[in-house]
C-alpha cells in the first residue's frame, strides 16, 4: 500500500485503509514476530494487531513520500513492539497458577497473612477439643494426618463406616462451633 486507499466513491476512510494494511502486510508482520515471540501464536497475534493500531493512530507515518512501501515502518514498530513485550515480561515475576500454590503450601483463601492464619488455628485447635474423644480421634487421622478411610479404620480398629460416620459429625459439630468458618469445612 502507498500513499493512500481510494475507494470507488472517491472517499478515503481509516478503516478501508487499516483492512488493506491488514491484507498486505498481516502475514509478514506475523510471521517476524512469530519468531521473536518464540513461536507465541497468541503473543503474536495480539502484537500484529497492536502494529496496525500504531499504523492507524499514525497516518502521517503511512503517508510519507519519502518510501514506497510501509512494510518497513510496520516491521520497525513490530519489532519494537515485541522488544517491548519481552522487556516488559522479564521485569515482572513468572506468573504461577493456583496448583502451584496450593501444592507449595500457600493457601490465599480465607487465611491470608500470618496474622490470620495464626488466629484460625487457635481457632480450630480450641473447636477440635470441644468434641468427643472419638471424633477427634478421626478427625485428626483422616483431615490432619491424611490418612485414608480404611487406614484409619485400621488403626481405630473400627469398621470404614463408623470412620465416615464420625468425620461427618465431627465436621458438623464444628461447623457450629466455627461459625465463620463453615465454607472451609466441606
Amino acid at each position: 500500500m502507498t500513499a493512500a486507499t481510494t475507494l470507488t466513491t472517491g472517499t478515503t476512510t481509516a478503516e478501508h485503509e487499516l483492512a488493506a494494511l491488514q491484507r498486505e502486510h498481516g502475514r509478514p508482520l506475523f510471521a517476524l514476530l512469530l519468531r521473536l515471540c518464540d513461536g507465541d501464536r497468541q503473543r503474536a497475534e495480539d502484537l500484529v494487531q497492536e502494529t496496525l493500531v500504531r499504523a492507524w493512530q499514525h497516518p502521517e507515518a503511512l503517508r510519507a513520500d519519502a518510501f514506497e512501501s510501509v512494510r518497513p515502518w510496520l516491521l520497525t514498530v513490530a519489532r519494537r513492539l515485541a522488544i517491548d513485550a519481552r522487556r516488559a515480561r522479564q521485569a515482572r515475576p513468572a506468573e504461577v497458577g493456583d496448583a502451584v500454590l496450593e501444592s507449595a503450601g500457600v493457601y490465599a483463601g480465607v487465611c491470608a497473612d500470618h496474622a490470620e492464619r495464626s488466629a484460625a488455628t487457635v481457632d480450630v485447635r480450641e473447636a477440635v477439643k470441644t468434641l468427643t474423644p472419638e471424633h477427634r480421634e478421626v478427625l485428626v487421622l483422616v483431615y490432619f494426618q491424611g490418612a485414608s478411610v480404611a487406614e484409619a479404620a485400621k488403626t481405630l480398629g473400627i469398621p470404614p463406616g463408623t470412620v465416615k460416620s464420625r468425620a461427618y459429625y465431627a465436621l458438623r459439630a464444628l461447623r457450629r462451633v466455627l461459625p465463620g468458618y463453615a465454607a472451609d469445612l466441606r
